[in-house]
């Protein structure tokens, strides 16, 4: 096919080769995407819709001329022997393979290009998209109709513009009757293959290539569909070579030259060739498509190889071609198989993640006779998805009555799979005082040691006030016990939810090397975010950021929207504690649009804390106190249950500078209660102080000091101390507590935590007369201020949001010895006369 007119198309491929990395080309049938592969020497292979339901196949094809397996550490050797059928073993993590694949084209630095990527097999599509995003040394060219392959660098190709469809028709027929050359232009719109072709006849791509092969005889027609439908032609193909359908290594010349052989045949003729191809073939897998492509009628033997299929592409993992073999043989095998393949298939697609597939299958069982495990399923498996948030589920009070009736039916293990539904909805969303006890009573009668980790982490979603004492008694009872991810991860999330953030840290982090070995990366962008939640509440903002970092980007990848709407709030709360205040804005309403589409009360109480920090830091303390204030709130859709106790030093000090004291002091009282929970302890501690008279001040901040805090709960004890000191004229003993939190806070990267500790200090006296020269902006934003502009009218003057002018003043006051904007008039007089 001529490359006209994509010289620039092809000039960024041949620099991508010598760079190395992937590319995916994506445009219509016939717009050049072959022709342009064809630029680069490499090793092409093709997706075949034919060989969809065969797991890996693609892969196979992409790896075959270069794997050397040996070379590969031992679980990501296992997992490629496992998924290309070359041994026995545990299904692996689809991240698992390809981190295996990676290895190896890294090794190998190869060019490979892949044309029809869309009809790879899903399970090749999904391996080849997650090494397309990571390859930098090696060379991956995808060709598909459409964009299947997200965060893979794309080029999309648009018909050619007229002039360039000229030149092209006329290279290929300069002796095209006028008529006849508008009628191809005017047909083709812009499509090379079109043009090339149409000058040969038919009126369509389909119907030309269709007609070119009708000319043929008999048994080459037969061969072309056999080879269309994935088999090995039988007869000389070298007449269909003179018609320009194959080249002379029996490719079709182009996948739409397939597509026309396969629909001009009838489906008498496509049923043979299937029957053919059945017993030509020793591939169990091969011949059981065959067979179903050549029956006429229901046949339960067939639906009996289909079902085998589907188990053998479960051991390989091709949980997409395993769903669609049962599908399969649901329509073809007897009726009273029917259900239970239907909704085997449904229990698959859901462990998949393929949401769309679980829909559509549950509406072919509607009307079928059902079992009550297979009503139970019918009602649970929607919920699947997105932790049973969305819209439609069943909600936690119907599910619950589920587990129990399943469990007292005998199917424990279902049981608990549909209660973990019901502990996890419990956190994301609120189902209510009454449903929360009913689920608790509920797990009270699970045949299940309460100290099972599993048990432990859905306690502590369900009812992480009445028994987060018994959690916090849990966790310390199995800490060091442990060594599997998956319950380490439970674990960690248990933590969180009870406020024992050094034991989620502990937890979180050891499940995430398996998790990082085994390419489970669902489960690692889940450890990563209660990671980082935990870390930022502890004030180790510098290994937080990058763990939520991460934990967005492998949410986002993974198809886990309220884990990345979790993770973008983090880091909304680090953004703000860093002083970086119109990102901690931007990233806080990116998790809050996340969050409001169902109502995730983790995400928006954590877009709410962030909100109140960077408030706090900028001196807009009603807007810090109404930011947290919603947490609390009931009525709100920001309230949760768990989080809302861990948000209290921030409640406090907002309340203490806004005038709302005596409100946050009934919040306090309510949450006022004994308890394991560290964080919650701390938090009351603190807020018990801030809200305090004077007479009772100092003996309450002597037992915040005194208890085993975090680090970053000390700081801030020692911060709002040593300024009650200092308010108190008792300058000297402030200064200590005051010096302490401003070498932590800097220490914890949170400049303007420190730089209110150093303002602090010097109003005790440590150090007067400022610390630094103004710059000529400074020095603008400083006058403005002392005549009496509000920061936003600073901004409007000078074209800068208010944000950043309150940034400016936080710099500003210390280098002038001040601490408020009313000494701002004198200092700068004392300032003038110093400069000058």
């Amino acid at each position: 096919m001529s490359l006209i007119g994509r010289d620039r198309e092809r000039e960024r491929l041949v620099a991508l080769a010598e760079a190395g990395g992937s590319l995916l080309i994506v445009g219509e049938p016939g717009v050049g995407k072959s022709a342009l592969l064809s630029c680069l020497d490499g090793h092409l292979v093709a997706g075949v819709e034919a060989e969809q339901d065969l797991p890996y196949a693609g892969l196979h094809q992409v790896l075959h001329p270069f794997l050397d397996l040996s070379t590969l550490p031992g679980a990501r050797r296992g997992a490629l022997e496992v998924v290309l059928g070359l041994a026995d073993g545990p299904v692996p993590p689809v991240h698992l393979v390809g981190l295996a694949v990676l290895e190896v084209l890294s090794a190998a630095r190869p060019v490979v290009l892949v044309d029809d990527a869309h009809w790879l097999d899903q399970a090749s599509q999904d391996v080849l998209g997650f090494v397309a995003r990571r390859l930098t040394g090696a060379v991956l060219v995808l060709a598909a109709r459409m964009p299947v392959f997200e965060g893979v660098p794309t080029l999309s190709l648009a018909p050619l513009d007229s002039p360039e469809s000229v030149a092209v028709l006329d290279a290929v027929a300069p002796g095209l009757d006028p008529e006849r050359r508008s009628w191809v232009l005017a047909q083709a719109a812009g499509n090379p293959l079109a043009l090339t072709e149409l000058p040969l006849g038919g009126n369509s791509l389909e119907e030309s290539f269709a007609a070119r092969a009708s000319t043929l005889p008999a048994d080459v027609r037969a061969s072309l569909l056999a080879l269309a439908l994935g088999g090995v032609p039988s007869a000389d193909l070298a007449p269909a070579v003179e018609a320009r359908l194959v080249d002379r290594d029996g490719a079709f010349r182009h996948p739409l030259i397939r597509s026309a052989i396969v629909g001009a045949a009838s489906l008498p003729e496509r049923q043979e060739a299937h029957r053919r191809l059945a017993w030509a073939t020793d591939e169990p897998d091969r011949r059981a498509w065959h067979l179903a492509g050549a029956a006429t009628g229901a046949d339960e033997n067939v639906a009996c190889l289909l079902e085998k299929t589907a188990d053998r592409a479960l051991r390989r993992g091709g949980a997409a071609a395993a769903v669609h073999a049962l599908e399969r043989a649901a329509a073809l095998g007897d009726g009273g198989d029917r259900a239970r393949r239907l909704l085997r298939a449904a229990e698959l697609a859901a462990e998949a993640g393929r949401r769309d597939d679980v829909e559509r299958i549950l509406l072919d069982v509607r009307g079928l006779d059902l079992t009550a495990r297979e009503r139970a399923l019918v009602t649970w498996l929607p919920t699947a998805f997105d932790d049973g948030v969305s819209e439609g589920v069943a909600g936690p009070g119907e599910l619950v009555g589920l587990a129990e009736s399943v469990v007292a039916g005998g199917d424990v293990e279902l049981g608990m799979r549909i209660f973990w539904s019901v502990a996890m909805r419990c956190f994301w969303v609120e189902p209510g005082s009454a449903v929360r006890e009913r689920i608790a009573a509920v797990a009270r009668r699970l045949p299940i040691d309460p100290c099972d980790p599993r048990m432990l982490a859905m306690t502590a979603y369900v009812c992480p006030v009445q028994q987060g004492d018994a959690v916090v008694a849990g966790l310390r009872a199995v800490r060091g016990e442990c060594d599997d991810a998956a319950t380490l991860r439970l674990l960690g999330s248990a933590a969180l939810q009870v406020g024992a953030f050094a034991d989620s840290v502990r937890f979180s982090l050891a499940a995430q090397r398996d998790f990082r070995a085994q390419g489970q990366f669902g489960l690692l962008a889940r450890a990563l975010a209660v990671e980082a939640w935990s870390r930022t509440r502890l004030g180790d903002i510098a290994a937080a950021e990058p763990a939520a970092e991460e934990a967005a980007l492998l949410a986002e990848e993974t198809g886990q929207p309220y884990m990345r709407g979790l993770a973008a709030a983090v880091q909304a709360e680090i953004a703000a504690l860093r002083g970086e205040y119109e990102r901690s804005a931007e990233l806080a309403a990116v998790a809050e649009r996340i969050g409001l589409a169902a109502g995730a009360r983790p995400v928006l109480a954590t877009v709410q804390l962030a909100r109140s920090l960077a408030a706090l830091g900028e001196g807009r303390y009603a807007d810090a106190f109404a930011a947290v204030r919603r947490v609390h709130d009931p009525s709100d859709p920001a309230y949760q249950l768990a989080l809302r106790r861990y948000v209290l030093p921030e409640l406090a000090e907002a309340a203490t500078r806004s005038g709302n004291a005596d409100e946050a002091a009934k919040i306090v009282e309510e949450l006022d209660t004994a308890t394991s929970s560290p964080a919650l302890a701390a938090g009351l501690r603190y807020a018990r102080a801030l809200l305090a008279a004077d007479d009772e001040a100092e003996a309450l901040f002597g037992a915040a000091l005194d208890t085993g805090s975090s680090r970053w709960d000390r700081a801030r004890v020692q911060l709002a101390f040593g300024a009650w000191l200092r308010r108190q004229r008792r300058a000297a003993q402030a200064r200590p507590h005051l010096k302490a939190a401003a070498e932590a806070f800097e220490a914890f990267g949170t400049r303007d935590w420190a730089e209110r500790a150093r303002e602090e200090l010097r109003a005790s006296g440590e150090s007067r007369g400022g610390n630094g020269e103004l710059t000529e902006h400074e020095l603008t934003i400083a006058r403005l201020a002392a005549d009496g502009l509000t920061n936003k009218e600073i901004g409007e003057r000078l074209r800068l949001s208010h944000r950043t002018v309150s940034t400016h003043l936080h710099r500003i006051f210390p280098k002038l010895g001040v601490t408020a904007r009313a000494e701002l008039k004198e200092a700068l007089m004392t300032y003038s006369d110093t400069v000058t």
